[in-house]
């Protein structure tokens, strides 16, 4: 039997998000039209699964929600809806196994997302999902279609209803460039600014510590932001040449970056011997060291040199090395000052975006009836970790549940206008 057609609904953007929404659209009954400008879907998916495509998360729920920060409760719903465990599901029912990993993040049991995009597009198009490659969406024609760019030209679609996912403003040569702002801006919706996050930070390094020691990571460390509460965080990081990078600080890159908005710069604190209480440190520290050099004294008693050798001189003043108290508490707290963040197109992910005070709770604009937003374009951020993954489908699976009960809300009201 033929499928019965039912609300022409498009879905602008190809990453998770839009591809979740399709999806669900699909199921419930929509004629779905997917646009990706780019010439396949889900580039930025496919780049960070390349060192191992980490879905989402096994912590408890609870703890998982608060991940998302200053936006837990907008992004709630969304994540209860198509929790953890119903992602995993998900993705078994693609014929993908997954695992735990020791740090409780959950991959795909061979590592790569090549394999869980083909089996998901190869899905959505046998579900009747209509694919339009090199369709860059450039707003509304003067009489409310959606207006396109493609390689043959200007193209104007008429849609019941359309779901926006077009991404945050990092990685622009993989799509996520951030163009709709002023398009969204332009019809009086408001948009945060886009920001990075979960991405480096500049600090102003030496020519010959940046010379000897970028690329090289430190290892064994726990870091805090000087002035913020908060338990400090067990990691690494990257040292680069233009400042840090790496788990450690993506963890903690919104702190830093809100830091350095308010004051201007932030100061990172790393212990570089976490594994040793202050009192040991100080004592070994201030034991004689006759002829010896601070750098053998220091090597010798704690185990210092290398890179956490070169990072007390790089970030101590001199005056630090007259005083035992002072050094042993530099050991304890190096003070890394962070003086910008690196550019939004280097980041992972971005924050801001389109507000949730412009958004129903299906995630409809209010100004705008019958166009929904999913996905990084939202105002919410997380952690890397599975996270960013789980919020974008999550947020893609429930805006395509508000498009089809605010569709079906106005097919019963046109009808009960009909019958008056």
């Amino acid at each position: 039997m033929p499928r019965r057609q039912g609300s022409l609904v498009a879905v602008i953007g190809g990453g998770p998000a839009g591809l979740a929404a399709a999806e669900v659209l699909a199921g419930g009954g929509a004629q779905v039209h997917l646009y990706e400008a780019k010439p396949t879907v889900a580039r930025k998916f496919l780049m960070a699964g390349r060192g191992g495509l980490n879905i989402t998360h096994s912590e408890p729920f609870g703890q998982f929600a608060d991940r998302y920060g200053a936006r837990r409760e907008q992004m709630q719903p969304a994540l209860a809806q198509f929790d953890p465990g119903a992602l995993r599901q998900w993705v078994h029912g693609l014929g993908i196994d997954t695992f735990v990993g020791t740090s409780g993040r959950v991959f795909p049991r061979e590592m790569k997302a090549a394999p869980l995009l083909r089996a998901w597009v190869h899905r959505l198009r046998a579900a009747g999902v209509h694919f339009h490659m090199r369709h860059r969406w450039h707003g509304w024609n003067d009489v409310g279609g959606l207006s396109f760019a493609n390689p043959e030209g200007p193209l104007n679609v008429a849609a019941d209803a359309a779901i926006l996912a077009l991404g945050g403003g990092s990685w622009a040569s993989l799509g996520s460039d951030g163009a709709w702002v002023s398009i969204l801006q332009g019809r009086g919706i408001a948009v945060a600014p886009l920001l990075p996050s979960n991405g480096g930070f500049e600090v102003g390094w030496s020519d010959r510590f940046a010379g000897q020691w970028a690329g090289q990571p430190l290892k064994t460390a726990t870091f805090r932001i000087d002035g913020v509460a908060g338990d400090a965080l067990r990691g690494e990081c990257m040292i680069t040449r233009q400042g840090l990078e790496g788990g450690a600080i993506y963890a903690l890159s919104a702190p830093l970056r809100d830091r350095i908005l308010a004051a201007g710069r932030a100061v990172l604190l790393v212990d570089l011997l976490p594994d040793h209480d202050a009192a040991r440190v100080l004592q070994e520290v201030a034991r004689p060291r006759g002829a010896k050099s601070w750098s053998s004294h220091l090597s010798s008693r704690l185990g210092l040199r290398g890179l956490r050798a070169a990072l007390l001189r790089e970030c101590l003043p001199r005056e630090a090395y007259l005083n035992a108290e002072a050094l042993a508490h530099g050991i304890k707290a190096v003070p890394i000052v962070l003086q910008a963040c690196r550019p939004l197109d280097e980041a992972i992910s971005s924050a801001g975006g389109v507000r949730f005070d412009a958004l129903t709770d299906g995630l409809m604009l209010k100004d705008l009836p019958g166009i929904f937003c999913a996905g990084e374009m939202l105002d919410w951020e997380a952690p890397t970790g599975g996270y960013l993954l789980q919020g974008s489908i999550a947020t893609g699976r429930r805006a395509a549940r508000g498009t089809l009960d605010w569709l079906i809300a106005r097919q019963a009201s046109r009808a009960l206008n009909a019958i008056e």
